[in-house]
């Protein structure tokens, strides 16, 4: 029987992701052919299809999702091993290792790392990107002092969190989109959009937060990549769902409108060990992200205002 191997969940991973082989062996540097190949070892290995071929692309089954939930798991701690491995003997009392999801480092957290090293010049603050889930992972381990995570509804034993900032889910249009200047628009106004993804999956994008289920979205092109899906949008081909939190980094091509809908905010937390609780470093630099979250949070409202002909309403 089919074992499996960190190749071929490497290779699910990323056909999850893109929702389509063709465009998983692109990014993977692979034939189409190897992909197959891959796929359908592990298919083997988990007795049963990982992904639905559909005219456009492949989409996940119950049993993908699974497998990719725990190739996530398994591949990020093998990221994690490789790094703890070159940090080894390097971790001192003037060391503050900090974990965060993308768009948080966007503006947020390298605000907060500017401030914290000017009043601490002899603490290192090494940086880790990941998705929330590994982040806590990652710190109720020890492979981190602090993340900044979008807490779920359980944390792992051991982990505490304080919130930074409740953050808006915005809709991103080129700058001639009939929303600009709108204050908010409804999830019905966005039924006739067509939308940039990173992803086909529901649960692995922005979109589940907020959309009617009964309503399968548009999605006119899948992009994993931030500066991607950015392109497309300035481009015209379509909108796509931004956190606040990415707003001070958005384009000038770019303009932002708020859904109206209480599902389309996330918290946004830094979360830390019970044993750091009183860490002198991590005190500080908890102290410092809350101060860079209000400053982000100062520059979202500016843009909301002032980013293009603002003041329409949808009503």
């Amino acid at each position: 029987m089919a074992e499996f191997t960190l190749l071929g969940l490497r290779v699910v991973r990323e056909a999850a992701r893109c929702g389509s082989f063709s465009m998983a062996a692109e990014r993977l540097g692979y034939t189409q052919s190897a992909v197959s190949r891959q796929i359908a070892l592990m298919e083997q290995a988990a007795g049963r299809p990982l992904f639905e071929r559909q005219a456009r692309g492949v989409r996940m089954t119950a049993a993908g999702r699974i497998v990719v939930r725990h190739a996530e798991a398994v591949l990020g701690e093998l990221a994690a091993t490789r790094e703890d491995l070159r940090d080894l003997g390097a971790r001192s009392p003037g060391r503050l290792q900090v974990g965060a999801f993308s768009t948080a480092m966007a503006d947020l957290v390298p605000r907060a790392i500017a401030g914290f090293v000017r009043t601490h010049p002899h603490t290192r603050v090494p940086l880790r990107e990941g998705i929330s889930r590994s982040l806590l992972t990652s710190l109720s381990k020890g492979r981190l002092d602090l993340a900044v995570v979008t807490p779920p509804d359980r944390l792992p034993v051991g982990v505490e969190t304080t919130p930074l900032l409740d953050d808006p889910l915005l809709v991103a249009t080129p700058r001639e989109h009939p929303f600009v200047g709108l204050a908010s628009v409804t999830t019905s106004m966005l039924r006739g959009e067509r939308w940039i993804v990173g992803s086909t999956e529901p649960d692995s994008t922005l979109l589940g937060a907020w959309m009617d289920a009964e309503h399968k979205p548009d999605v006119a092109f899948v992009a994993r990549d931030w500066v991607a899906k950015l392109g497309l949008v300035s481009a015209g081909l379509g909108v796509t769902v931004v956190p606040g939190l990415a707003v001070p980094a958005l384009p000038a091509s770019i303009e932002v409108v708020r859904i109206d809908h209480p599902a389309a905010i996330r918290t946004t937390a830094v979360a830390y060990r019970r044993d750091m609780a009183d860490d002198h470093d991590r005190r500080a630099f908890t102290d410092t992200l809350l101060d860079a979250a209000a400053e982000t949070s100062a520059s979202v409202r500016f843009r909301l205002r002032h980013g293009g002909t603002a003041g329409r309403s949808h009503g």
